[in-house]
């Protein structure tokens, strides 16, 4: 295959993209070649071309919900075949203690964000038109499967994460505050997980496809949220609460959601600016409560998403919007993907 370079969408400054050209990186024999098909925008990617996330530094090759088809690989690769579909995982180097330990996500060698590249580039190249990566950084995704939806895998890794941290059992009643991308994709999970979800939101649009989806949910701009719960519970509470929105509201509110006892609140959203938890050590202690905040997957939980996508176990198709832009109109897709009450905006590569 005679390719030699690739294009990618960049950010230089708060709300200043450009889009580039970089010598595509060498193929070693554990190498995969893809051509991306799509990049889904996430988060931290619009959080920070508003200048939200001016932490995460420049220049950023972010994206990192990408998905695409092998088009070369190494002679040493096994267990993937030029034309299948594959989606990202993070990298890790696979020799460090945290590595060894199963804790992929914290590996010390792998943290993107924190480190440039030779040409001096933060981030993932998600937003690319072509990516050489190692095998051990993709999961083989069903072809019948939408890109756009194949892209979830990794948001949907760090929801199984949390899932498994929060200990989610069947029959289990849990709050999910926020019916975003995020907030939804827990509730997906967790009702794959065969528990009965309740969702709070404000938005109109994201209350009817909760809604459309079959779960519960309490309009907060009409009922008070810990009410709602309580109402929904027959005044028992929830077993647990996933904070699905970043802000001190949503903190605060849960610990108020939770049954008398023994009940646990994961933490799965960051904000910024950086949120507040106004909690009693002693409410902790009186009623056996658990605080679980979680970050990043693991690749056992790479491959745990990806069956669940592959099996249809979690449906992804409402969480993504409707319109989709070009690598070449890469700050209009960030501009949409910024306006409040959007799901998963896709660029198509």
């Amino acid at each position: 295959m005679d390719i030699k370079k690739m294009r990618f969408g960049m950010l230089k400054a708060k709300g200043v993209t450009e889009i580039r050209e970089r010598a595509l990186p060498e193929m070693g024999e554990f190498d995969v070649l893809i051509k991306q098909e799509t990049c889904n925008i996430c988060t931290t990617d619009y959080g920070q071309f508003s200048g939200l996330r001016e932490h995460q530094g420049y220049p950023m090759a972010g994206g990192h919900e990408g998905s695409g088809i092998i088009i070369e690989k190494g002679r040493k690769v096994k267990g993937y075949e030029i034309g299948d579909r594959v989606a990202l995982l993070y990298d890790a180097c696979g020799r460090c203690d945290m590595c060894k330990s199963g804790q992929e996500g914290r590996c010390a060698d792998a943290d993107i964000l924190d480190k440039f590249s030779e040409d001096g580039y933060k981030g993932f190249f998600g937003f690319a038109d072509y990516m050489v990566v190692p095998s051990r950084r993709i999961a083989k995704i069903n072809k019948d499967l939408p890109s756009a939806e194949a892209g979830f895998l990794e948001p949907l890794a760090t929801v199984v994460k949390g899932v498994k941290l929060v200990k989610a059992k069947p029959n289990e009643t849990i709050a999910v505050i926020g019916a975003g991308t995020m907030g939804l994709l827990n509730a997906l999970t967790l009702k794959a997980y065969g528990c009965k979800v309740i969702l709070t939101e404000s938005f109109d649009n994201k209350l009817e496809n909760a809604k459309a989806l079959g779960f519960d949910v309490i309009d907060i701009k009409k009922e008070d949220p810990v009410e709602g719960v309580m109402r929904l519970t027959n005044g028992k509470g929830v077993d647990a609460v996933v904070v699905a929105v970043g802000n001190s509201a949503a903190n605060n509110q849960s610990v108020k959601m939770l049954k008398e006892a023994y009940g646990r609140i994961l933490v799965f959203a960051a904000g910024y600016p950086e949120p507040n938890f106004d909690i009693s050590s002693n409410l902790i202690h009186y009623k056996r409560m658990e605080i679980i905040g979680t970050f990043s997957a693991d690749y056992i939980d790479f491959m745990d998403a990806a069956e669940l996508l592959n099996s249809g176990a979690v449906k992804v198709t409402n969480l993504l919007e409707s319109k989709t832009f070009k690598l070449d109109d890469f700050k209009e897709a960030l501009e949409y993907a910024s306006i409040p009450g959007k799901y998963r905006v896709t660029v198509e590569l």
